[in-house]
């Protein structure tokens, strides 16, 4: 039996690396007969970048810039095709990671440095970007970005603003004539991880701002700085930014990047998965293993484990997946891409407890999975 091993990271705790290796050296310990191959995946969330470098042999160039409070940071990007395209993750550089958990405010918080980093591929004459975009600890609508490439946002005395993002409710205009020209030379590919869009009760706001620091009242401030933000973009550029798929990704940054820098918003994990290689190294396989922290409808709208289940059942391969936590009751939907769902817990614990536990979770229920697969030998 051949077996790809291709699991997203358990978030705050395994990288998508470390997962697929725990998954294999399990497996690798059970009865089973067979070669294991790891395949760790991305879907535009946090480490999709690193990943894309290290599969497509890239190099890493460490740039200075500013995170997202503003103070200087040494971070890197990659440089693929020979130099041809960058790929830059926005975590490294506007990164939820990089702050304290009390620092966390994405009233103030803005993606300046992603912006940096962008100019900083223009400097080496790409004509591609790439942009992970998940992880940032902002919600500004890619203002940050914007403003590091020359774009001025101004109240109604012309006056550049200043407090981005909270600052964007007295937006009355927005100058382009100093945006770095150089952006339309180059094609620049935005990875979504999620499909929410810009605005309303499932917009980037409501659903992302308090996972970045935001209380109910700030949520309120960042729906309105981003209304007005999408009214205006709408005046200046004739696109209507509340209404794009994807739009709210990595607190709306998609959507501005987009209307301002002719951005293409991709599926991240289909993006991937092509970028990569993956669909050769599926044929070869007799069933794949995927999971990731936790798997459940949402797991649906393009995340990374139904990215790769889906493909496997166009080939008629059998899906399992691991996960932290999965649906107690039969889900028809979730059945329809993989054959079985296994919650890796040993034994009821809470959520800091279960993180510390993921490899060794990991581990073990491979191995008893291995050796299930190895009675079907018999």
């Amino acid at each position: 039996m051949n077996i790809l091993i291709a699991p997203n990271a358990f978030k705050n705790s395994l990288d998508a690396e470390e997962t697929a290796l725990a998954i294999q050296q399990g497996l690798n310990a059970s009865r089973l007969k067979g070669a294991c191959s790891c395949f760790p995946i991305a879907d535009g969330g946090d480490g999709t970048g690193a990943l894309i470098i290290k599969k497509l042999r890239g190099a890493v160039v460490t740039t200075p810039v500013h995170d997202a409070l503003g103070r200087p940071l040494q971070t890197s990007f990659g440089l693929v095709d020979n130099g041809q395209a960058a790929v830059i993750e926005m975590a490294d550089a506007s990164g939820i990671r990089l702050l304290k958990k009390e620092e966390l405010n994405p009233l103030v918080a803005t993606s300046v440095g992603t912006g940096e980093q962008i100019r900083q591929a223009l400097d080496r004459k790409v004509k591609k970007i790439i942009i992970g975009m998940g992880g940032s600890a902002t919600v500004d609508g890619g203002t940050g970005i914007l403003s590091a490439l020359g774009i001025r946002f101004l109240d109604a005395d012309g006056h550049e603003l200043s407090g981005l993002p909270e600052a964007l409710v007295n937006l009355a205009s927005i100058d382009t004539a100093a945006l770095d020209k150089r952006i339309f030379d180059c094609r620049l590919i935005v990875l979504c991880d999620v499909d929410n869009r810009l605005l309303g009760d499932n917009g980037a706001a409501a659903v992302f701002g308090p996972q970045k620091g935001a209380n109910p009242t700030a949520v309120k401030k960042l729906e309105q700085a981003l209304a007005k933000f999408a009214a205006v973009t709408h005046e200046t550029t004739g696109i209507d930014i509340a209404a794009l798929k994807h739009g709210g990704t990595a607190g709306g940054a998609a959507a501005g990047l987009h209307a301002f820098l002719q951005a293409s918003m991709v599926n991240g994990i289909d993006y991937f998965l092509d970028l990569t290689g993956f669909d050769k190294e599926l044929a070869e396989s007799d069933l794949l293993i995927t999971g990731e922290g936790s798997i459940d409808e949402q797991t649906l709208q393009g995340k990374g484990p139904f990215g790769v289940a889906h493909r496997a059942r166009l080939k008629g391969i059998p899906v399992v997946a691991l996960a932290g936590k999965v649906p107690l009751a039969e889900n028809p939907a979730l059945s329809k891409y993989f054959d079985a769902l296994l919650a890796i817990g040993h034994q009821p614990s809470g959520l800091d407890a279960a993180l510390l536990s993921t490899k060794d979770n990991l581990i073990r229920v491979s191995r008893q999975l291995g050796n299930l697969l190895a009675l079907g030998k018999i």
